[in-house]
């Protein structure tokens, strides 16, 4: 998949290891984690792989984050991106946007 990043904060994390703003530091383990899932989202090539990927943990999300897929970072975090697909057969090209590395049990 071709992984695309929304927010700045999520390329600097992958890029360099931490956030310039201080709202989104995490612990190096989550980073490192977050890297880890991010490397899986490139090499898979496609969404049907992410289920068979068991500790991600994949899921569509329903009601108000209807048209929103997440995975497991750990047992905190979710990243949350959406999919689309480019391209016809057989060079069809599935794209993952970023959009948010989010705290499961925080409102």
């Amino acid at each position: 998949m071709r992984v695309v990043f929304k927010k700045d904060y999520l390329l600097e994390l992958f890029t360099v290891g931490k956030a310039k703003k201080k709202k989104y530091s995490f612990q190096p383990q989550v980073v490192k984690q977050y890297i880890k899932t991010v490397n899986i989202l490139k090499a898979a090539p496609n969404i049907e792989t992410l289920y068979q990927i068991k500790s991600l943990h994949y899921e569509k999300k329903c009601g108000k984050l209807k048209d929103i897929e997440a995975v497991w970072v750990n047992d905190q975090y979710r990243l949350e991106f959406k999919t689309s697909i480019e391209g016809e057969s057989p060079n069809i090209i599935t794209i993952c946007s970023l959009l948010d590395l989010s705290n499961h049990y925080k409102k």
